[in-house]
């Protein structure tokens, strides 16, 4: 394999395990006014992510950092393109950042603030990465509020479901009942928008140095084509079907694996699009860094991404159990 293949999977992997694990995070955050009463159970709510949240953000500092080293022309495109939908990501971060820290250490009457901070802060960032990626794939408004849309719903359930598998009591409950409502507009997006995003990477694995937004779903090859991506595309739709009905059933453990099967399913499509041209008129290999660059590269995250991965395995088990209030 090549280099330059490999670092790109490498990127849609750390990509990946950004939005399964923030993708709670953000669920957790933005259900918090709907989800807890009371300041016990808002601060039962955030002690299912507090041990994990931080260090689910090393995800995406790790992907944007090796987006920066092994494809710095990508890099480049991406800030100038979206300036400021990724100002208003760090934005939303920082306040979310700031007031899950500062929400155990103020009085009682400041911690409403704090709690506002973190729904706003998650519920912003959760769209605005949709919208950034829709927008990346077709090149339009319509797009980018409808890829802000999913990945909110998609983050809402995903969310509600790690609250009905991580805590006990009334919350629980609550939780539970907030799986379906969430699903109602989760899955109308998903199947909406998930077919036409199987048609464009479908589109654009055919269409030579095309990129997205110029191959479109007009332009996109049919099933026989690329079934790949139209089996990925249902299977995520079903997945998230599926995690409504385990929930439902209260196997609330199968139902966080298949909304995790979900999101990696949708990304895995849309880097399956992006594989061709990551930024229109500009392919893979032009993006990439030198071979040398790319080298020691793949020394440093074979030897780094080990400690990466069993830090964040070692701290699920530690914090494995339920959360009461």
């Amino acid at each position: 394999m090549e280099l330059t293949t490999f670092w790109f999977l490498v990127i849609a992997f750390l990509w990946t395990g950004y939005f399964v694990l923030e993708g709670f995070d953000f669920g957790v955050g933005a259900l918090l006014p709907l989800a807890a009463r009371g300041d016990a159970e808002r601060g039962q709510a955030l002690g299912t992510i507090g041990p994990v949240w931080d260090g689910n953000e090393v995800w995406l500092i790790t992907a944007v950092g090796a987006t920066f080293a092994a494809f710095p022309a990508w890099y480049a495109g991406l800030l100038s393109t979206y300036y400021l939908p990724l100002v208003l990501v760090l934005t939303a971060l920082i306040v979310r950042g700031v007031a899950l820290e500062w929400r155990g250490k103020v009085r009682p009457a400041e911690r409403r603030l704090c709690d506002i901070g973190i729904a706003a802060g998650s519920a912003v960032t959760a769209i605005t990465w949709g919208a950034v990626f829709g927008h990346l794939l077709y090149g339009s408004a319509r797009a980018a509020a409808l890829g802000g849309a999913l990945s909110l719903a998609v983050a809402l359930l995903h969310g509600a479901v790690f609250l009905s598998l991580k805590t006990a009591g009334p919350l629980r409950a609550r939780a539970r009942r907030l799986v379906p409502a969430a699903a109602v507009a989760a899955l109308p997006l998903a199947a909406v928008s998930l077919p036409a995003l199987a048609g464009l990477a479908a589109g654009t694995a055919g269409a030579g140095s095309g990129g997205p937004g110029t191959a479109g779903v007009a332009g996109g090859a049919g099933w026989t084509a690329h079934p790949q991506v139209w089996i990925a595309a249902a299977g995520a739709v079903a997945a998230l079907a599926a995690a409504v009905a385990l929930a439902w059933r209260r196997r609330e453990g199968w139902a966080f694996t298949a909304t995790a099967a979900a999101i990696v399913l949708v990304t895995g499509t849309v880097f399956a699009t992006l594989h061709r041209a990551p930024l229109p008129g500009l392919t893979l290999a032009q993006a990439a860094s030198g071979p040398y660059t790319l080298g020691v590269l793949t020394w440093i995250g074979l030897a780094a991404l080990p400690f990466v991965l069993g830090y964040q395995a070692w701290t699920y088990w530690v914090f494995r159990r339920r959360v009461t209030a």
